[in-house]
């Protein structure tokens, strides 16, 4: 869309995600000027919001991760100011960046996740340490999950193999969110599946395997080399197709648009289990999000340009961004 001409990129910010959102950025400005588009890289601090109402651009694309990034307060302010914005509206970031609760309406629309309970770390100090933690591990088994009720980039993950590393692994947990879910484990594959709406409805990308060493945290995910991927998944046809579905099906009951990533465990039998959706996927050189626009035969640059034409009220074409 020739009539897109200038785009302000939000990267940065101060959650522990920053590096990655500033790494984000970078890449999708450069992708956009390369496509024509004139892009600036804003970071967000306190002139933000008179920088934006200064001198507003035809369209914002947010890339900034974690806390204030992902939970809508950013799409708040852009609400406020009436700046159209790439992503999800500030209610949907909020439900899908709560982990326990984006589980509930997944589960609610037909979607599998792995069984999960959520506890404060005041439950494990008022109600006994030992005693909750015994009947956590008598419900859903071992190995488990330990991750923050809410954040990103396996900050505070931790897989746990036997009993005694729980309590080890809720008080990193604790160090990130006042909440844990503790998620039981589903062996299989690990994918990444893109789901990319340019106007025409949400589509899935083809699904990336994500073959780590190990746990896939934060080293191994923005590391160069650290991680194998394969492209398209390694499952076979009616899987992928499956593993599509449900990620273009997460997206919509989440009320989710432009894009998503939705992760996943294809189990031995070919079931899909979700383990999140995220609003605001990596757009890194290592990202998982960038490898399936190029799987997909489209060009990064043209495919950020049309993105972000597609979030510009009617002058471009594409519908309001502002409608909730």
């Amino acid at each position: 869309m020739s009539d897109l001409e200038r785009v302000v990129v939000l990267a940065g910010g101060l959650s522990n995600e920053r590096e990655v959102s500033l790494r984000s950025g970078t890449r999708v400005s450069a992708a956009l000027r390369a496509a024509g588009v004139e892009a600036a890289v804003w970071d967000v601090d306190a002139s933000l919001i008179d920088e934006l109402a200064a001198d507003p651009p035809q369209v914002v694309f947010p890339l900034l991760h974690g806390v204030a990034g992902e939970d809508g307060t950013v799409k708040e302010i852009l609400e406020l100011l009436g700046v159209p914005y790439v992503g999800a509206a500030p209610g949907a970031c909020r439900t899908a960046f709560d982990k326990a609760v984006a589980k509930e309406v997944l589960s609610r629309a037909g979607v599998a996740t792995p069984a999960s309970v959520t506890l404060p770390k005041a439950a494990f100090h008022d109600l006994g340490a030992t005693a909750v933690m015994a009947r956590v591990v008598e419900r859903l088994g071992l190995p488990l999950f330990v991750k923050p009720r809410a954040g990103g980039s396996a900050f505070g993950v931790t897989r746990v193999e036997r009993a005694e590393e729980l309590p080890g692994a809720l008080m990193t947990c604790f160090g990130h969110h006042d909440e844990a879910l503790v998620e039981r484990a589903v062996a299989g594959t690990e994918i990444a599946v893109a789901v990319a709406d340019l106007g025409e409805g949400p589509r899935a990308l083809p699904a990336v395997e994500i073959a780590a060493d190990g746990l896939y945290d934060y080293a191994a995910r923005y590391t160069a080399g650290a991680v194998r991927f394969h492209i398209p998944a390694r499952v076979p046809a009616a899987v992928a197709e499956e593993a599509a579905r449900v990620a273009v099906r997460a997206h919509q009951a989440l009320g989710l648009r432009h894009l998503s990533r939705t992760d996943a465990i294809v189990d031995a039998a070919g079931g899909v289990w979700v383990l999140e959706t995220n609003v605001a996927p990596g757009l890194t050189e290592t990202s998982t999000f960038p490898l399936a626009v190029e799987a997909a035969g489209l060009d990064f640059g043209l495919f950020c340009r049309e993105l972000a034409a597609s979030a510009v009220p009617s002058a471009l074409g594409a519908p309001g961004a502002g409608a909730r």
